[in-house]
């Protein structure tokens, strides 16, 4: 399929929506409304059909992964048999935390009642259940809260729906028609976006459609061809290779929507109407597979944490639709059975149960992955370059782009560096929205002096970049790669430094000892420009003389060592306590850089070194980056 530019796709987006949504659409609503009326009116439907059960027991019996699968599984659903229903409690503008719990809930339980049968788990469901439904609405003024509980309101209703009565019933199926489906007619800004909000209000609207198909086909056929016409909007952000320009943590909330949408249809219809085959979408799994470094965390550019230890459900039906299985290197050892506990850091999310819905029957342990490097186009470019695929490799990422995309920070030309097992480069990462907006902050303002920028978390002085001046990037600067090779990247910073610098170029590099280089060629304007290299470290910093510093955590050492220019004074930077009330505090980190002065027209280059265990080895030999291809 064609790649086509974002221009071009962003305009057909508005022809379609200026013409009702149908306009060049993939699907009409006559076909869609063809195939919703011939749906036998039977349940459940959604993702598991009726019968699908017996195939999981028997894997369960015959297979120790998928019996720890079950386990984890039932534990949970164990653990929300001892809560009480969510109640209609908004934190800051949100509902978002109830929807997510409700949908966790209907998740576990559900799957624990069809695999065990045991009635506990259908009481505690049919609760929660009616007193989601019972609330005043599910906060439209924040769809994204809609979205999740009309998704958790669907699912229950399809998957314990021989086991309700018909009051019951008839109460699901009103509150996911009035509070889901007709208040998606008018409250329906999210169909124009290409973040994650179209993929998860899509997602969660087309599930609870699906679910009660046969009581409204019109309306539910509506739902499904404007989620099979506007999806698409936000899909092109995968275009063309797969990287995901909000990040890693809204990769896994948008693509897992995404997922749910595509497996949704294609279990019940039978037809995903071409979802799956949108430019980059397929590709993006290994996108995810490499913005994991060795340790275990994520390159956690934006609005991101640094994650990484949580099972990622999207990517076993990713694996499954390629039939790659190396694509789950680094997710099966978090399903995997290690003295008897779930291995890996991170805890349950509430789509979790998905796993065992997705993963391929004949799923076998995966074997590493051949490519050290990869790297995306697109709105947010990113390269990544490792040495090998074990824990104590050494990992090197880095990121182009803008900060005038969604969720996107002052964070251009940001690198993230693992090594033995460490990370020693790293990013604060993102503020708790509410914790911002409750105090006035507007989080979400556009423009070189938006409040966002404000935000010590969100601003360029807090992230591993170059700062001019004390100033911040250029709000609508666009920093394209310009060179991406096994071991190495080169990006034109330029755009981002617009009026700071004349010129500004940002190369990394793996070595063969397993070091970093970071290396950095600017020009300054006709004025001159002071010019502050630095880096976020939850290491202890230890200056050892002109240019040096030793860094320890966790019983590792690593070398920091400026390579050019000579003498330079390495400093740290404190970064807790920030420097306003309204910031969140930092416990633990550092930055760790210098700071250059550049003369007036003059050129300058700055390269630093990464060296694991901070063992001296040769100093490399310096090359332009032009002369790095």
């Amino acid at each position: 399929m064609k790649t086509i530019s974002r221009l071009a796709a962003l305009a057909w987006c508005g022809a379609l929506l200026a013409s009702g949504g149908t306009a060049g659409a993939a699907v009409e609503n006559a076909e869609v409304l063809r195939r919703v009326q011939e749906l036998p009116p039977t349940h459940p439907r959604l993702f598991l059909p009726a019968g699908g059960e017996e195939a999981i027991r028997r894997r369960v019996a015959s297979d120790p992964v998928w019996k720890d699968l079950q386990a984890g599984l039932l534990a949970e659903a164990d653990r929300q048999l001892r809560s009480k229903p969510v109640e209609r409690v908004l934190i800051g503008r949100r509902l978002l935390d109830k929807s997510r719990t409700a949908l966790s809930r209907v998740m576990h339980l559900g799957l624990a009642w069809r695999l065990t049968g045991e009635r506990k788990y259908l009481e505690r469901a049919r609760a929660e259940l009616l007193a989601v439904a019972a609330f005043t609405d599910w906060n439209p003024k924040h769809f994204l809260d809609v979205g999740e509980m009309t998704a958790a309101v669907g699912l229950g209703y399809d998957w314990f729906y021989a086991a309700l009565d018909e009051p019951t019933r008839r109460t699901l199926r009103e509150a996911i028609v009035v509070k889901g489906l007709q208040t998606s007619q008018t409250a329906n800004a999210w169909t124009k976006a290409t973040n994650n909000w179209n993929q998860v209000c899509n997602g969660g609207i087309t599930i609870g459609a699906l679910a009660v198909a046969e009581s409204a086909p019109a309306l539910v056929a509506e739902m499904i061809a404007r989620a099979v016409n506007t999806v698409p909007i936000s899909m092109h952000e995968f275009s063309p290779d797969g990287a995901y320009p909000e990040g890693p943590g809204y990769w896994g909330y948008g693509t897992t929507f995404n997922v749910l949408l595509i497996s949704a249809l294609q279990s019940t219809l039978g037809t995903d109407f071409g979802l799956t085959a949108q430019p980059g979408f397929l590709a993006t799994t290994d996108y995810y597979l490499h913005v994991t470094g060795p340790s275990g965390y994520h390159f956690n550019y934006s609005d991101a944490g640094r994650g990484g230890h949580g099972v990622a459900a999207a990517m076993f039906w990713f694996a499954a639709q390629r039939k790659e299985p190396y694509l789950l290197w680094s997710e099966w050892p978090k399903i995997t059975a290690v003295s008897g506990k779930k291995s890996g850091r991170g805890g349950r999310d509430r789509t979790d149960p998905m796993v065992m819905l997705w993963m391929s029957p004949t799923q076998e342990k995966p074997t590493a992955p051949q490519a050290l490097s990869w790297s995306g186009g697109g709105v947010t470019p990113v390269a990544f370059h490792r040495s090998a695929w074990t824990a104590e490799a050494s990992y090197v990422a880095i990121k182009g782009g803008t900060p005038s995309a969604s969720h996107a920070h002052m964070d251009i030309g940001a690198f993230v560096m693992d090594a033995d097992g460490v990370r020693w480069a790293d990013d604060l990462g993102m503020q708790d929205y509410n914790s911002l907006e409750s105090n006035g902050i507007n989080l979400w303002g556009k423009g070189q002096d938006a409040d966002r920028w404000k935000i010590f978390r969100l601003g360029t002085s807090a992230h591993n970049v170059l700062m001019v001046d004390g100033q911040q990037q250029r709000f609508g600067g666009q920093a394209p790669i310009v060179l991406a090779k096994p071991g190495r990247t080169v990006v034109d910073l330029g755009p981002v430094y617009q009026g700071q610098l004349a010129r500004a170029r940002r190369g990394v590099a793996l070595q063969s000892d397993r070091s970093v280089l970071v290396q950095d060629e600017i020009t300054a304007m006709s004025k001159p420009a002071t010019v502050r290299w630095a880096m976020v470290t939850r290491a202890e910093v230890t200056i050892d003389g002109a240019g040096r510093a030793r860094l320890t955590q966790d019983g590792k050492k690593l070398g920091f060592r400026v390579l050019e220019p000579a003498g330079v004074t390495v400093k740290v930077y404190p970064t807790d306590p920030p420097p306003a009330a309204t910031d969140a505090r930092n416990p633990g980190t550092r930055m760790v850089g210098f700071e250059v002065v550049v003369g007036a027209d003059a050129a300058r280059r700055i390269v630093v070194q990464l060296v694991p265990r901070d063992e001296m080895g040769n100093v490399p030999v310096m090359r332009a980056l032009g002369e790095w291809n």
